[in-house]
């Protein structure tokens, strides 16, 4: 190593910008980013291993040296400036973004102080009309939560248990959805379908901060965040309980809270008398096994054969989130039968998917390991009101552009259509995607009858619908923009996440693999990622789970460069704003096409 590199670690190890000569605003781009992100990842990867031995010393001693350095401080501040996609939403402070020159000072102003301002409370309407609250900290104390983030996170990735899959790197919903899928299959069972009643906002502080049993100063920092208040109506309203919905590091507090539901479930299952076919008691582990929870932040079910067993967890669910200051709501909070009618209902929703089995004859039926019919067969499809939202999405979009020219409704209609068919792309969705792309096309008929009153229904279908590719009758303009139909997206199975793995364990290939693979991840980036085996192209870093990621066109359009894939990359969103400012693209137009 040359002694300039031993001097640049240096200066980085003992974290003193000034030595780096950063004095003008152009040097925020210039950082070494490649650098900062691959040593705190290190830092993190140990975090992560000295929680899954229990040194929690070291956990301690790395969080404390990962915070105060300024490699994360500037990945953190970055986070929030640049990756976000709220980072334009202004907290109380007013301010929406910062120069580069503002985030250098940032990055030097963040520590742990032990305080906090107000966050600025805004309501978000919810798909059944109620509203939800959502609180918008200070563009400060966002940083400082990245910041702190990128220090809790890998201790409890480390412990966090298997079957939990909201708001963590490397899970989705369609993670859980596979684990009731597996928990199902060979045997029906009765379900507590649950939802705890406004989680964020009824937590514990005094429990959440004792199970959090980190070191004073972070405790205290923490403390004041819960604690700050928030602004509604310019009225200064006290926050007693509960953890503001819209902060960084809300989503990990909030499963922090709830750490600990699956263990208390497990321990009672060992008590449970269960014997198989032959009469004898069957071992604690097969006991544990046949009791399944699958939760996804604040909504959760549990499985079992027994319904007094369900009755029971229920009532111990019930005892345990009353020490957490929350309880189950009662609307949302029922039992039912996969495969039976009980109480007027069979199967049940979760995370907008409907979960039920169906009775079969031997030919039609599931069978189990050894190649026997189990007489009935797990179906999991698209749930009849999450259909009926997106039909109520798309009929608004074509009644709100009756005027416009149809490049702009396809333009429009396609990222609608083309997100809800990959979320629904693993489960049963073939023939669901067929009857809402006839009824799409019901009413994108009358909408091309109201644009041209005068006109036979042969002249519109000529003037609308032409051929395109393969599709013989599609709703594209003459120059080959065409709309996206739901069917179009292949039906495959999803590979649920392995149990014990965590982004931060370091394994690149399985996660990188996993991220090309991702049902929400379009087909063309899943192409790009492929071929660029899971790197950006412009920094050269492994794509993580929670990385914005971009298509960009390697040679701009603005200068020639075509939109295929020779001429298509993937790129960090911060990369991509990188490259856009030094390849000549910036203040030239793109010319819309004409249609």
């Amino acid at each position: 190593m040359s002694k300039a590199e031993q001097s640049f670690r240096m200066e980085w190890k003992h974290d003193i910008p000034i030595c780096l000569g950063i004095k003008s605003i152009q040097q925020w781009k210039d950082l070494p980013w490649k650098q900062l992100e691959k040593s705190v990842f290190k830092l993190q990867k140990r975090i992560y291993k000295a929680s899954s031995r229990g040194d929690i010393k070291t956990v301690r001693k790395l969080q404390k040296t990962l915070m105060s350095s300024w490699s994360t401080k500037c990945l953190a501040v970055r986070r929030v400036t640049q990756d976000n996609t709220g980072r334009k939403t202004a907290g109380v402070d007013g301010i929406k973004s910062l120069s580069p020159e503002a985030r250098l000072n940032l990055v030097g102003q963040l520590k742990l102080t032990g305080k906090s301002k107000p966050t600025r409370r805004v309501w978000i309407p919810k798909p059944n009309g109620e509203k939800r609250p959502l609180g918008i900290p200070t563009m400060s104390d966002r940083a400082l939560q990245a910041l702190v983030k990128l220090a809790l996170e890998p201790e409890w990735e480390a412990r966090f248990e298997p079957n939990s899959y909201g708001f963590r790197p490397g899970r989705s919903a369609h993670d859980a959805i596979e684990a009731i899928f597996k928990a199902i299959r060979l045997k029906p069972k009765y379900v507590l379908d649950a939802d705890i009643a406004k989680c964020f906002d009824k937590i514990n502080h005094k429990a959440l901060l004792e199970k959090l049993n980190t070191f004073p100063r972070l405790r205290r920092q923490i403390k004041a965040w819960l604690k700050s208040g928030v602004i509604d109506s310019k009225e200064l309203l006290p926050t007693s309980e509960g953890t503001p919905q819209g902060g960084v590091i809300s989503p990990l507090l909030a499963n922090i809270a709830l750490h600990g539901m699956e263990e208390m479930l497990n321990e009672f299952a060992k008590t449970l008398d269960i014997r198989n076919p032959k009469g004898h008691q069957t071992s604690w582990k097969n006991k544990v096994s046949s009791l399944n929870i699958i939760r996804y932040a604040d909504d959760f079910v549990i499985l079992h054969e027994e319904l007094s067993v369900i009755y029971t967890c229920r009532q111990i669910i019930s005892e345990w989130l009353e020490s957490m200051g929350l309880e189950l709501k009662p609307s949302k909070t029922k039992i039912c039968h996969t495969l039976e009618e009980f109480e007027g209902d069979i199967g049940f929703n979760f995370l907008g998917f409907y979960v039920r089995q169906y009775k079969t004859g031997l030919f039609r039926s599931a069978k189990n390991a050894k190649g026997e019919p189990l007489g009935f067969k797990t179906l999991i499809m698209p749930s009849n009101e999450s259909r009926q939202r997106h039909k109520e999405n798309i009929t608004v979009v074509i009644d709100t552009h009756k005027h416009s020219k149809q490049y702009e409704l396809i333009k429009e209609l396609n990222p609608i259509i083309i997100g809800w068919a990959n979320y629904y792309s693993t489960v049963v969705s073939k023939e669901i995607f067929g009857k809402i792309d006839n009824d799409i096309y019901l009413k994108l008929r009358a909408w091309a009858k109201h644009r041209c009153p005068n006109s036979s229904a042969k002249e519109i279908s000529n003037k609308y619908w032409h051929k395109a590719g393969e599709d013989n009758w599609s709703f594209s303009t003459t120059e080959g923009f065409k709309l996206k139909k739901h069917d179009e997206t292949q039906i495959k199975n999803h590979v649920k996440v392995q149990n014990s793995r965590s982004p931060y364990d370091g394994d690149w290939v399985y996660w990188s693999s996993r991220m090309g693979k991702h049902p929400e991840v379009s087909t063309k980036m899943a192409t790009l990622m492929e071929r660029q085996k899971g790197k950006c192209n412009h920094c050269g870093l492994n794509f993580k789970y929670g990385d914005l990621i971009e298509i960009d066109n390697s040679n701009p359009k603005s200068r020639g460069g075509k939109n295929n894939y020779d001429n298509l990359q993937a790129l960090h969103r911060h990369c991509h704003d990188e490259k856009t400012a030094n390849d000549g693209s910036l203040g030239i137009l793109d010319q819309e096409p004409s249609h």
